[in-house]
């Protein structure tokens, strides 16, 4: 199962960058996997430098908390994922830890320095911690996972995801993101979970109707014991 990667403080200063950066909407939605949701998580809300350095800071205590030392690399699937990568790298550094960052790009570069791999190129051994917004159905990381392993032989040692819907993909037994952990045998890790979020936004920005929707949401594609 995925592990919560803050203490309950570390979620309260998450969600308090979610509501200043105005990421969270409710109403009748779609997520990008094609299911309807009452809510959505929008993490390229998060457009301004005290913003960035806020929502970067709980990464950096996740990061620590689940992989301590044992992470070169950080990476940020293009798009949301690179500036979250970036940040986190800096967060670190300024607790004196020297990670890398690298992204990818949506097309390969058959000019310059070429490539698909952006910013520090890994090579065999280097350990890799896999930074994502939001997870509904692990697309992206199906996509990323591979990618890396492909280059140079890395070692993709967990991913980190910001906030983890706890919605099933194929399996209704686990959720999108254990799935991940499961079929590619990495950690999987969260600073948030979307109940998490809803407890601490109950009478800021949300009321009881709203967190009776994200409730009947999660029994229709939440996990499933039986």
């Amino acid at each position: 199962m995925a592990e919560g990667a803050l203490d309950a403080e570390g979620v309260a200063r998450l969600v308090d960058v979610l509501i200043d950066a105005e990421a969270l909407r409710f109403g009748d939605l779609i997520t990008k996997s094609g299911r309807p949701t009452p809510y959505f998580v929008n993490f390229g809300q998060v457009r301004t430098g005290p913003q960035l350095a806020a929502l970067a800071a709980c990464y950096a205590d996740g990061v620590a908390r689940i992989f301590g030392d044992g992470v070169d690399v950080l990476f940020g699937p293009a798009y949301k994922g690179i500036p979250l990568a970036v940040a986190t790298s800096l967060a670190l550094e300024r607790r004196g830890i020297s990670v890398g960052f690298a992204f990818d790009r949506k097309e390969a570069k058959d000019h310059g320095e070429g490539g698909t791999i952006v910013g520090m190129q890994p090579s065999a051994g280097d350990r890799v911690v896999i930074l994502e917004d939001v997870t509904t159905a692990g697309t992206s990381l199906d996509a990323s996972i591979p990618l890396l392993r492909a280059t140079a032989g890395v070692e993709v040692v967990g991913v980190l995801v910001g906030v983890d819907r706890l919605e099933h993909a194929a399996e209704p037994t686990e959720t999108a993101l254990d799935g991940v952990g499961r079929r590619y045998g990495v950690r999987v890790a969260a600073l948030a979970t979307i109940e998490d979020v809803a407890e601490r936004l109950i009478g800021r920005t949300i009321d009881a109707d709203d967190v009776a929707r994200i409730r009947a949401h999660l029994e229709r594609y939440g996990v499933r014991t039986a």
